[in-house]
């Protein structure tokens, strides 16, 4: 923490501009020693300076912007200096190479953030807000992650931890006092109360919470059926795109192919599947057991059939192989005369659609809405825990207000129950990063990309 550290901030090719961040007490004027231009040692902070970066013989490497921003009003609290150069990766590898030839280390992935969280600058939540943020593959997920990096998540746990310090202050009292009587009746009520309190605020947020995957990974849609019935048809329609090749001949898809689309902010991940049938084409053969394995992991399958005939038996193995699964019946081809027997599958979900005028297909995307609540889920100012860590923890902590709010019915003893509720305390602080391990923050900052 007490050295100078460098990292490329852009990704690294051909583009505009590359950006060089370099943090720590010796960043002004170790850089000031490689750039021609005004003397940075004496410029006032969150200024931008023309000039040259020269390497080690005076020559001129690279035509930049140097940005000079002096702590403690920076993203790591430090003195920190942005170098803009050409873009590129020769030009942006050789600027870096006279950073390096000042004594200024390589960052490890994440330490510029890492930094921060550690002056304070940042808590735990909108650290991990900023990996949200880079990842954001989506309006919505982009939104989520903007209110945790405004600090909204910190500001709930942080509203939740004073309640309970409030409260462990009242049962200290009680503790200290035990010759008061009335104090103790006063506090139990006082705790029954916090706790139920605390709790469903917690469980709201939990439940709320349910939703993070779809929002910021989106839906992963399986399509499945037998050669020939238009999956791959119905697949570019949907992407509005050809990504599939689409022909008379059964058994043209032999592998996942796969395309991204959005319904409301929200992605849909699809995937176009192998025709399920069983054949001799060991290459075939392959993609169908492929897609039969993917049929466990999908968030939804869209079963295809063919409206011009009959059901069959791969159909209905196939349509087997979805019934307890979220899924939807695709009855293709609704252009032409309807042979299948609807009554065969009039107890599961099913929509007509034709790929010659989309008929059906918008049909399709409002079920696709109706199933997974996507206009309820838009419709919020999202507030979440949006990752798998943050939500193991906020469970964690419910289970023990679940069991404390059942020890006080069974009147146990308030200085026992004070250590649980002390336990939610220190849980809830793993959240935001008030308690924190240096093995998790090591674990947490490396997922980072480099420049962060």
């Amino acid at each position: 923490m007490n050295d100078t550290i460098v990292a490329i901030s852009t990704a690294l090719g051909v583009g505009a501009i590359s950006i060089i961040r370099v943090s720590g007490c010796e960043a002004i004027e170790k850089v000031n020693n490689i750039f021609r231009g005004k003397n940075l040692n004496k410029v006032p902070s969150h200024t931008i300076h023309y000039g040259h970066i020269i390497d080690s013989h005076g020559n001129d490497v690279d035509e930049v912007l140097v940005s000079v921003m002096k702590a403690p009003k920076t993203f790591t609290c430090e003195d920190v200096i942005e170098i803009n150069c050409h873009g590129g990766i020769a030009a942006t590898q050789k600027v870096l190479e006279c950073v390096f030839s000042l004594g200024i280390r390589l960052a490890t992935p994440g330490e510029f953030s890492k930094r921060a969280f550690l002056n304070g600058r940042i808590d735990l939540t909108q650290a991990e807000a900023i990996m949200d943020i880079v990842n954001g593959k989506n309006e919505l997920a982009l939104k989520g992650a903007m209110q945790q990096l405004n600090g909204e998540l910190f500001s709930f746990i942080r509203e939740l931890r004073d309640e309970i310090s409030n409260l462990l202050v009242a049962i200290q009292v009680n503790i200290d006092y035990p010759e008061y009587e009335d104090i103790e009746v006063v506090t139990k009520e006082q705790t029954v109360e916090s706790v139920c309190r605390i709790r469903k605020k917690l469980t709201d947020l939990i439940q709320q919470s349910k939703n993070v995957k779809m929002i910021k990974e989106g839906i992963d849609v399986l399509i499945i059926g037998k050669p020939n019935v238009g999956k791959s048809s119905i697949l570019n329609k949907l992407l509005q795109e050809e990504k599939a090749i689409v022909t008379d001949i059964a058994g043209t898809t032999r592998d996942v192919v796969e395309g991204q689309m959005q319904i409301d902010g929200i992605q849909l991940n699809i995937l176009d599947t192998a025709g399920i049938r069983k054949t001799d084409d060991v290459v075939e053969n392959i993609g169908v057991n492929k897609a039969k394995a993917l049929i466990n992991e999908a968030d939804l399958i869209l079963c295809v059939v063919d409206g011009t005939k009959n059901l069959e038996e791969e159909d209905k193995e196939i349509l087997m192989l979805s019934k307890d699964k979220n899924s939807i019946i695709v009855i293709n081809k609704s252009d032409l005369p309807l042979c299948l027997d609807v009554s065969e599958i009039k107890e599961r979900n099913h929509i007509f659609v034709n790929t010659i005028d989309n008929n059906g297909l918008d049909g399709l995307k409002n079920e696709i809405k109706a199933m997974f609540n996507v206009d309820k889920i838009i419709g919020k100012d999202y507030n979440y825990f949006s990752n798998a860590r943050q939500l193991s923890l906020a469970k964690n902590a419910s289970n023990i207000l679940a069991d404390v709010e059942k020890a006080l019915d069974d009147d146990i003893p308030l200085d026992i129950i004070e250590l649980e509720i002390k336990k939610v305390w220190d849980t809830l602080g793993e959240i935001t990063g008030d308690v924190y391990t240096d093995e998790l923050l090591d674990k947490l900052f490396s997922q980072f990309c480099l420049g962060k």
